[in-house]
């Protein structure tokens, strides 16, 4: 069955830099399209990147220059680094695959307060 499970999340000043990681398995990892997504309190979940099974990369207009996706098919990894953060980054993040129906993560809190 697919599994996607988050870690890397925590609390961080503004400015500072957190780095996230989405252990995938259950499907050929490196033949799908990978994302993560955001759902601050009160807000919908939110696109933040995806990276295609090329490699090619796309982000939110609110992270562009500031977040970078990647991923490593021998590992079957989706990596979220995060640089420049501000208080409006905080939310739970989401690591997301779509293999027949969209499959979640549990979610790791990505918190950015001083």
């Amino acid at each position: 069955q697919v599994q996607l499970v988050e870690s890397g999340g925590g609390l961080v000043q503004p400015g500072g830099s957190l780095r996230l990681s989405c252990a995938a398995s259950g499907f050929t990892f490196s033949t799908y399209a990978m994302r993560w997504y955001r759902q601050a309190p009160g807000k919908q979940r939110e696109l933040v990147a995806q990276i295609t099974r090329y490699g090619t990369t796309n982000y939110a207009d609110s992270v562009k220059g500031r977040f970078t996706i990647s991923r490593d098919n021998a590992k079957n990894t989706v990596n979220l680094q995060m640089n420049s953060l501000k208080p409006e980054d905080t939310a739970v993040y989401y690591c997301n695959v779509l293999y027949f129906r969209d499959y979640w993560g549990q979610g790791t809190q990505v918190t950015v307060s001083s």
